[in-house]
């Protein structure tokens, strides 16, 4: 770990939310535009999902409350266990995850897309039994088929993250053969894996007693948070161990990184929220982590955190039992 940089954050004035926010792994997203732009935030509270648009002057939000349909037009729902938005180079849909199924959305979660059926028991991303579900989206339409089913992991999946590739040029690229998506599971267990048409497993890093909640993928650097409050730095192309951090008191919720800057941001069962630096020295390939940050967010459990721009000058979070989202700038 190198020695700490300091960089200041202050607290703006928070988002409110018209339900709490759920105990869910990583339960924020967020979506950005090109130039940076912050388009929209979300965060899921038992069937609904509370959908936060930005209006067009950038100075406010409109609010509106997803219920999640089951199959179309079904109107019964269940409990949902994680929302994203999937950015694709066509097309951007809202994903989410039920114990019923998984749901595509348009971007507004105006207009269901597709429906896919689960088990009753299937209760995570990816799924409870440890499968993973890869899907061909068309540009346009509803026409979404399962092109792969990977069965690496033996326990539910807890969290899946891709190479954003949005890294400057001044920043070195990944080392050859890195993956450019990997998997956690409930037990600990990470695959690293290489896209194409089609998925191929390049290392499968062991679980050591601990469950992984949250991964993330910069410049072929795998950041992953676990419940003994540990982030573990592994390389994308070998699955070789390079760093960890003793990062919280307690359980890690969620990870996320500025692919511009590299900067990490963690957030726990502890309260607190911590801004990191990701580095990898272009002659030595050595990858080093420094803090730069701690903000303090007193009496919450937090469980979601994301930066709200790519250069990480900007983040939000969201705590369990929380009826607000916090918002944080660059003092």
């Amino acid at each position: 770990m190198a020695a700490a940089t300091t960089e200041r954050y202050r607290k703006e004035q928070s988002i409110p939310l018209r339900s709490s926010s759920a105990a869910l792994y990583n339960n924020l997203s967020v979506l950005r535009l090109p130039g940076g732009r912050l388009a929209a935030l979300s965060a899921v509270h038992g069937p609904s999902l509370s959908l936060l648009s930005a209006a067009a002057d950038g100075l406010g939000f409109s609010h509106r409350q997803l219920q999640a349909k089951e199959g179309g037009m079904a109107v019964s729902t269940s409990l949902l266990t994680q929302a994203a938005w999937c950015v694709l180079p066509a097309r951007v849909l809202l994903v989410l995850t039920s114990q019923r199924g998984i749901q595509m959305y348009e971007s507004d979660g105006s207009i269901m897309v597709y429906w896919h059926a689960l088990d009753v028991a299937e209760h995570s991303p990816g799924t409870s039994s440890g499968l993973v579900l890869v899907f061909d989206i068309p540009p346009k339409g509803t026409n979404v088929t399962v092109s792969e089913v990977l069965e690496q992991h033996r326990d539910a999946i807890t969290d899946i993250a891709a190479e954003l590739g949005q890294a400057p040029v001044h920043v070195e690229s990944a080392p050859d053969g890195a993956g450019d998506l990997v998997s956690a599971d409930d037990a600990g267990t990470l695959c690293i894996w290489s896209t194409g048409e089609e998925f191929t497993l390049l290392s499968k890093i062991p679980a050591f007693g601990c469950s992984c909640s949250s991964v993330k993928l910069w410049n072929g650097i795998v950041a992953a948070g676990y419940g003994n409050g540990q982030i573990r730095l592994y390389e994308a192309a070998t699955g070789l161990l390079r760093a960890e951090v003793n990062a919280h008191a307690r359980w890690i919720y969620a990870l996320d990184v500025a692919p511009q800057t590299g900067k990490l941001l963690s957030g726990a069962e502890d309260s607190f929220v911590h801004v990191w630096k990701l580095s990898r020295n272009p002659d030595t390939g050595e990858v080093a982590i420094e803090h730069c940050h701690a903000e303090c967010v007193t009496d919450t459990q937090v469980c979601g955190a994301r930066f709200c721009d790519p250069e990480g000058n900007s983040f939000a979070v969201t705590g369990y039992d929380l009826s607000e989202i916090f918002r944080y700038g660059r003092a």
